[in-house]
């Protein structure tokens, strides 16, 4: 059985990696190098570092590299306003789930993923929300997540990153 383990701020820097094996998945080449991966970094030191988090992360090393991730799932608690379905408006947001391309197909992103929803369950958390690529879909679905009727959409405006 393969076991994932809450990451610390010592895990940052191999959270970003991981992070940019993801968004190659999902833009088809590897990203621009720049700002991003020192950024992201310190908000994982900082955030994963907090007495009472509002951002988690799950992963599995590498069996045969000790230090080396495998694979993460990364998720945020956020405060909206309360609704009938969700009366205290927490819910979780799945942000970051990503496997080293070398460690595919071995569970590692189910047993990450399902230890960040126990998480959130042990919060009290009773929505939890995501974006999926195709190829991770059924993984999802597996899980319980459903395609919901409202579709996404951003705006970044101008002189912001």
């Amino acid at each position: 059985m393969i076991s994932a383990r809450r990451a610390t701020a010592a895990d940052a820097a191999e959270l970003v990696r991981l992070r940019g094996v993801m968004i190659a998945a999902m833009q088809g080449r590897e990203p621009d190098d720049g700002p991003w991966r020192e950024y992201a970094q310190g908000t994982l030191e900082r955030r994963l570092a907090e007495a009472e988090p509002t951002l988690a992360a799950f992963v599995v090393t590498q069996p045969d590299t000790p230090g080396r991730l495998a694979a993460c799932a990364v998720g945020t608690v956020e405060a909206r306003l309360g609704g009938p379905g969700n009366p205290s408006g927490l819910t979780g947001y799945v942000f970051n789930v990503a496997t080293d391309p070398a460690h595919r197909r071995l569970g590692y992103s189910r047993s990450c993923t399902t230890a960040l929803l126990n998480w959130y369950r042990s919060q009290g958390i009773v929505t939890v929300d995501l974006r999926a690529t195709p190829a991770a879909e059924p993984l999802y679905r597996s899980l319980g997540f459903v395609r919901t009727p409202d579709p996404a959409m951003r705006l970044h405006l101008p002189g912001t990153a």
